[in-house]
């Protein structure tokens, strides 16, 4: 089907446009039905529209903070409930929640059996990493650069690693300094348009979920009016079909740019009461 311009499109039309890292924000539900319906967990709003989840074995934290540095979207998990975490994964708040939604489907899916199905030997292990997935879709590596980094056929997105020693817990108190980047926009590497951090402990199976998300060729729904304007000569659109369409999807993604939280939910199952997570106050600063 070709493609048009997305000003061809009136702004509350919903339309189909790639890649996805260069789609802008998108919608919350993509994370939040997840973490709503996922067994055991427990969600607390604060601070009016904070909001923290704790999973059933008080090893993983996520929490969508409003009012922080980064905002979006950060995951800790700590082996000691009441220890300093082992990792720490940030999205910020411009991420496009596909994105956000791959890393965190499979930890809630990988979780009850300690990752156990992602590892060498298990039903879902792959084989994969994140650089041979990208490899696979043509990222090439920037030589004579450090840290490494690999950038998109089209120049706009792009992962990085870290090389060198770093100290832990330097990476756990500054998203900036993580191992891993990803990173997309019209200058991926010097003025990106959103950013996600993860730490050296960070499982790779989660962060090659990522990566095949961040790769998916296929197209994703936005009302055109949501598409970033630094994005707009940059991306392939198509008008939606009818038998695509739902009438729900604009006025859920306009929801969901004014305030990223605010959703209808499933109440948690009547045997799991409530926790509130415990979240340092430096925590809420990322």
């Amino acid at each position: 089907m070709p493609t048009t311009g997305p000003r061809a499109f009136g702004p509350d039309s919903d339309v189909l446009i790639a890649p996805v890292y260069l789609a802008g924000t998108g919608p919350g539900e993509v994370v939040f039905n997840t973490l709503d319906s996922a067994a055991g967990w427990t969600k607390v709003m604060a601070f009016g529209e904070d909001t923290y989840y704790t999973s059933p074995c008080q090893r993983v934290r996520i929490a969508n903070v409003m009012d922080s540095h980064y905002g979006g979207w950060t995951i800790s998990y700590a082996e000691d409930p009441l220890g300093v975490p082992d990792w720490i994964t940030t999205f910020d708040r411009d991420t496009p929640r596909e994105i956000v939604a791959a890393f965190t489907d499979t930890l809630v899916a990988g979780l009850p059996n300690n990752f156990a199905d992602y590892l060498s030997g298990g039903e879902h292990h792959t084989g994969h990493t994140p650089a041979t997935v990208l490899s696979s879709h043509q990222w090439e590596a920037v030589r004579d650069t450090w840290p490494f980094r690999m950038v998109s056929p089209d120049g706009h997105a792009a992962y990085r690693m870290r090389g060198g020693w770093l100290h832990e817990y330097d990476e756990l108190m500054d998203p900036e300094k993580s191992t891993w980047r990803m990173s997309a926009g019209p200058d991926p590497l010097s003025a990106p348009s959103w950013q996600a951090y993860f730490s050296r402990g960070t499982p790779e199976h989660l962060i090659t979920a990522t990566a095949l998300a961040l790769t998916d060729p296929r197209p994703v729904v936005r009302p055109a009016f949501l598409i970033p304007d630094r994005h707009r000569s940059l991306v392939e659109t198509q008008p939606l079909r009818l038998d695509q369409a739902n009438p729900r999807t604009t006025a859920a993604l306009a929801r969901s740019s004014r305030s990223n939280v605010m959703h209808p939910v499933q109440p948690p199952a009547a045997a799991v009461a409530p926790v509130t997570p415990v979240i340092a106050s430096s925590r809420r600063q990322r």
